[in-house]
């Protein structure tokens, strides 16, 4: 199959304002699927602005890159991606951010109180870890990932 001309990376990085270098970096973690033109450049579809974007979007979020290919993988590589590739993808990051958001929420409203490491450091500690059983459930702050007092042995 003929590819188009497509863009250059240089293209790639003006418009979306990032370096060559991370462009290429994307590309050797397979974030981008660029090839080579007869005289040995690389060349982009012009879907990668928004690959691209949506990378840095994502990377803002939070997410490690393994994550955001994870979210690219299902998009086309041969074709631009249409308005339903993109409306799908964003029900699986949209489901990601909720789950973040509810994480970061539980930990914002117990920020004042124990924070379930069992260290048994702060008076308030025996009341929501008595006889450390947060300990029971591995390590760390137990309460914040995830588990309660109720549900701790």
């Amino acid at each position: 199959m003929a590819r188009a001309a497509g863009v250059s990376i240089g293209f790639l990085a003006d418009r979306t304002g990032l370096a060559v270098s991370a462009i290429r970096y994307y590309e050797a973690q397979g974030l981008l699927e660029p090839w080579r033109n007869a005289g040995g450049q690389r060349r982009f579809m012009k879907a990668d602005i928004r690959r691209l974007s949506f990378i840095m979007i994502a990377q803002k979020f939070g997410f490690s890159l393994p994550e955001i290919c994870g979210f690219l993988k299902d998009l086309p590589g041969g074709r631009t991606p249409t308005k339903q590739d993109w409306a799908e993808l964003s029900e699986g990051f949209r489901a990601h951010l909720d789950a973040r958001i509810a994480t970061l929420t539980a930990m914002r409203d117990k920020l004042d109180g124990c924070i379930g490491c069992g260290c048994l450091s702060l008076d308030a500690c025996k009341l929501y870890n008595p006889d450390d059983r947060a300990a029971g459930k591995g390590q760390g702050p137990r309460y914040l990932l995830g588990d309660s007092p109720e549900t701790v042995d």
